[in-house]
């Protein structure tokens, strides 16, 4: 009997719990031997099925050595990074689905697991239930990762697919994803692009082998987008989603994260709803796209537990899971280069005085419009005399 310790019961650690208990004979099947829950790490105590298992002592998981594989669903930083290195210093591999901890101080952590012989796996905090860290950093380890971008967050997506399929507002399709359960009561941390700003900081740190801090990343979310824009966009052949984008540049790298323009024959322009898509592009491989629930308590529960099983049958061959601490290199992602969709209170000629050839997608008093590939940091210089109303990358 193989037994493990859950740190929270929220919506993921009790969907580990289930998962462990629901598909038993499957996890047993391939581990040799059953898999067990032993003991949960609450803050308080709560009547239900898990109630004999509770405790609010964390010594009674850090010095039960029956207890091989943690696995962290408390979220934040503090508490959770406290606990995870106790954890690994007393030589328990831990799992974790906490995009904070591992864009804040995954680093650290995946040094001191090294350091005592065991592994420190999140799988679950960029992608959910979608596995895109394992074939990342082994499926395409023969590539040079140049690129990977995507739609992180699943509560933003819904909102901007409701704005197009419905025409609602953003106010309205917030309220709506929170009678539904897919946003927080607090939303801050999806609808101002926080949440997906650290899933990119991750990909990007295993994608370039390099830490990127989540404060030098640029992240915008949609709370400013307007159903106007929206609207233009789709009429034009384009849809509107937020990206988190990382991209390898020469002698260096950068991301950020903010909505962009996305012509409607791309596959990532079809990913509606809740549901997320993740694309790498190699050297070798070109684009490889990665679809799926990008949260929930069952789909990301799912990929926890399939971190515990490969914990548990790890070889020395995981060394290669990491990422030098040092941030040199990181550059300022307006230096890319793309189309920039702009809407000014103002006329064509206005557009065009300041930045040439342009393509008209709507003239009405206020004019939108895109821009031949130019950079960010240009963009903004030449708009500095236009009354801009909005602006937005458009993904090439």
């Amino acid at each position: 009997m193989i037994q493990i310790a859950i740190m929270g019961l929220g919506t993921v650690g009790t969907g580990v719990a289930k998962v462990v208990a629901e598909n038993a004979r499957q996890i047993e099947r391939k581990l040799g031997e059953p898999l067990q829950v032993k003991t949960i790490l609450v803050r308080h105590f709560k009547d239900g099925p898990y109630r004999q298992l509770m405790t609010d002592d964390f010594a009674k998981i850090e010095e039960d050595d029956a207890i091989r594989v943690v696995v962290e669903t408390i979220g934040g930083v503090e508490a959770a990074y406290e606990y995870t290195k106790r954890a690994l210093n007393a030589g328990k591999h831990v799992v974790t689905a906490n995009k904070q901890l591992v864009a804040e101080r995954g680093c650290e952590l995946l040094a001191l697991a090294k350091k005592r012989g065991v592994s420190y796996l999140f799988e679950a905090s960029v992608g959910g239930g979608i596995p895109v860290l394992h074939p990342l950093t082994q499926c395409m380890a023969a590539n040079r990762i140049d690129e990977v971008y995507g739609i992180l967050n699943g509560t933003t997506n819904y909102i901007l697919t409701q704005m197009v399929r419905t025409g609602a507002f953003f106010s309205d399709a917030l309220r709506e994803a929170q009678q539904k359960g897919y946003a927080e009561a607090d939303p801050t941390a999806d609808v101002e692009g926080i949440d997906a700003g650290r899933k990119i900081c991750i990909l990007a740190d295993l994608a370039f082998g390099h830490q990127v801090n989540p404060a030098d990343v640029p992240m915008e979310g949609i709370s400013k987008l307007s159903l106007r824009d929206v609207k233009i966009a789709q009429r034009a052949g384009y849809r509107v989603k937020l990206l988190g984008r990382a991209v390898r540049l020469s002698g260096g790298r950068t991301a950020y994260v903010a909505p962009h323009l996305i012509p409607e024959e791309r596959p990532l322009a079809s990913v509606d709803g809740v549901f997320n898509a993740i694309v790498v592009r190699g050297n070798a491989t070109g684009e490889v796209m990665f679809y799926g629930q990008g949260a929930g308590e069952l789909p990301t529960a799912s990929a926890c537990v399939a971190d515990v099983m490969e914990a548990l049958q790890a070889s020395p061959r995981r060394d290669e899971i990491g990422w030098e601490a040092d941030p040199a290199g990181f550059q300022d992602p307006r230096e890319l280069q793309s189309r920039h969709y702009f809407r000014i209170d103002g006329s064509l000629t206005d557009a065009a005085m300041a930045f040439g050839k342009v393509e008209v997608l709507s003239e009405d008093g206020e004019t939108a419009f895109l821009t031949e590939p130019i950079s960010g940091l240009e963009a903004a210089e030449r708009a500095r005399g236009l009354r801009v109303l909005s602006c937005m990358r458009v993904l090439g």
